[in-house]
């Protein structure tokens, strides 16, 4: 077998060439965040390979603990990207948790005179990362199925990655566990999870990442684009198309509901705002309405922008008057305004032979209504009866 620093070269060399294409032919084509992560775990696994080429020179007692912490920050940026494909946040704190752990482990432990100074840490953390990252790779199989001819090769290339993350985050795991058992010195450790296996394995993974790239990249970029077409780009609302189509759906799938209704909001005097305080002012607003809407309907219904400062909603959890206060309350707790701007609604039944457009148009009739009638209060389509709500403190 080659010896351990033939085989890191070996692998350095394959990484920089790897993440050259990475990031000159998926990373600058696509900007997808999972490209982006591979890049930046890539850059730390070369880093690592170089640090522990150092091992055994006067520089040993640096080069050990950067070494590990920068294989284990690789290993954190492949559990961020494989998060980023199910469109989750990765928090700053989330990658430098275990690494900063692996670096004081590492420091504390002689490294000086052990090639070997902080493993059990690294060794572990490395397992949790990988390993997690084929957790999130599974949940986005269970997930996310994309249609069309790309659905084949989006389940190929995650089980694929997922399989051999998996694999390696396991092999961690038990080189971790013999490591503790039977020590670094051992034959056994030695043999079956010394360095030049794991090389090999990650080697392996680097084959799999390679050929999965493109088809991941460009899946997650399609995603973002989709999401761009349905979504508003100030509060990450449904849009108007967005919302007529997915409300259509889930009115069709709980039709029996009786509470299933359409809301449409809008701020009262909403121009004087952005005039008055500035668009800034304006779009906090917008937000805080979108945030309140949101956290009072959660998955009993639906919130969309329909453009400019009005909303609609459609809820099937609960009397509409009720949501329609509670939506008033947070809104105005929320708002970080003096004055925030008050509210109007209009509220119209889904009645059995409506559709989704039909319900709408008598909402926006009773908004109309609300305006009409002093702003600030809401006012139902089905039989004309209005119920002011008092701006100042629930609007």
């Amino acid at each position: 077998m080659l010896d351990v620093v033939t085989l890191r070269v070996a692998f350095g060399l394959v990484a920089v060439g790897v993440l050259v294409l990475f990031y000159g032919v998926t990373y600058r084509s696509t900007r997808s965040a999972y490209s982006g992560w591979w890049c930046g775990s890539l850059a730390f696994f070369i880093v690592s390979a170089l640090l522990f080429l150092l091992n055994g020179t006067a520089v040993q007692v640096v080069a050990n603990p950067l070494g590990n912490t920068a294989g284990t920050l690789g290993a954190a940026c492949v559990w961020a990207g494989a998060r980023s494909l199910r469109e989750r946040e990765v928090r700053w704190w989330q990658l430098a948790l275990l690494p900063a752990v692996v670096l004081v482990v590492s420091l504390l432990d002689d490294p000086s005179h052990d090639v070997w100074a902080g493993g059990v840490a690294y060794l572990f953390c490395m397992a949790a990362l990988i390993g997690g990252s084929a957790w999130e790779l599974v949940r986005l199989l269970r997930t996310q199925r994309p249609a069309g001819s790309a659905r084949e090769q989006f389940r190929f290339a995650v089980s694929s990655m997922a399989i051999v993350s998996g694999v390696i985050g396991g092999f961690y795991f038990a080189r971790d566990v013999v490591f503790v058992a039977a020590g670094p010195d051992s034959a056994v450790f030695r043999i079956g999870f010394g360095s030049q296996v794991t090389t090999l394995l990650t080697m392996l993974l680097l084959v799999v990442v390679t050929f999965s790239m493109s088809a991941l990249s460009h899946e997650q970029q399609t995603t973002e684009l989709r999401r761009q077409a349905t979504r508003d780009g100030l509060t990450g609302l449904l849009n108007r198309r967005a919302f007529l189509e997915v409300a259509e759906r889930q009115l069709n799938q709980a039709r029996v509901t009786r509470h299933a209704a359409i809301l449409v909001a809008d701020l009262d005097r909403f121009k004087s705002i952005n005039d008055g305080s500035g668009h800034a002012a304006g779009d906090r607003a917008l937000v805080a309405f979108a945030d309140a809407c949101r956290s009072v309907v959660g998955q009993q219904g639906i919130v969309s922008r329909l453009g400019g400062d009005e909303f609609a909603l459609l809820t099937l959890g609960g009397p509409a008057e009720e949501i329609v206060a509670e939506i008033a309350a947070r809104y105005s707790a929320g708002a970080g305004e003096t004055d925030p701007p008050t509210a109007s609604f209009g509220i119209a039944a889904v009645l059995p032979h409506d559709d989704v457009a039909l319900a709408l148009a008598r909402a926006d009739q009773a908004l109309y209504e609300a305006k009409d009638g002093g702003r600030a209060r809401a006012v139902r389509h089905d039989d004309g009866s209005a119920s002011g709500i008092d701006g100042r403190r629930s609007a």
